[in-house]
């Protein structure tokens, strides 16, 4: 079952179109909200091989896709639409990395993009699947951070529980831990950049990372 906070009702009707092309002017709080789920999978010398993402989106925003996608006026979406909705969410999120965090060691790691993404409708709610893969060969070693976050703070998109966030087969040197920030700590700690032209850049900034739920992973060198 959703938690309150994701299934809290978008601001205005003529919003729900709008997020739809996740290119909206930052604002302070979100407007859309989504449960995430998030594999890390590894390949057998323990490189990270792909990422694999499932987001099930609240009930009024999958309501407004509906809608707003429905063409033949169906009150379903047949596959050519939901193909449709698949080619506007995957092309919209190329410019924000698909609201991926990647690092390792505090260093962005540079990700491919998906080779498709696949929207599906369950029980009224719209449902984002879709796997991204490293660009270059990417250990799981030192400290590695996973996340998901969107730089115009329009959607939220979090992990419900701790076990939504895993990594398959994770090696016995390595341990896991999911951080959740605290908001206001966060703005305390970021109170200089966080200004008014900052939650007003209609391009998004990297800062809204420091509000993301992550999956920490720290492994022990081997001898």
């Amino acid at each position: 079952m959703a938690s309150p906070t994701i299934r809290r009702a978008l601001a205005a009707a003529p919003a729900f179109a709008a997020a739809l092309f996740w290119a909206t002017p930052a604002w302070v709080h979100p407007h859309v909200f989504a449960e995430a789920n998030l594999e890390v999978k590894l390949d057998p010398s323990n490189n990270i091989s792909a990422l694999r993402h499932v987001w099930r989106f609240d009930d009024l925003f999958s309501s407004t896709v509906l809608v707003e996608f429905d063409a033949n006026k169906d009150l379903k979406l047949d596959d050519a639409e939901l193909a449709e909705v698949s080619k506007t969410i995957f092309e919209s999120l190329g410019e924000y990395n698909y609201f991926q965090l990647v690092e390792a060691d505090g260093k962005d790691v540079p990700m491919n993009a998906p080779d498709q993404l696949i929207a599906t409708l369950e029980d009224n709610q719209l449902i984002v699947l879709f796997e991204s893969k490293p660009k270059a060969p990417f250990p799981l070693a030192g400290k590695v951070d996973f996340g998901v976050y969107d730089p115009t703070f329009y959607t939220a998109i979090d992990f419900t529980e701790d076990d939504n966030m895993k990594v398959d087969a994770l090696p016995a040197s390595c341990k896991r831990q999911v951080i959740r920030p605290d908001p206001d700590e966060a703005i305390s700690q970021n109170q200089a950049t966080l200004t008014d032209e900052f939650f007003n850049d209609p391009a998004g900034t990297d800062m809204s990372k420091i509000f993301a739920t992550k999956l920490e992973i720290t492994c022990q060198a081997q001898g």
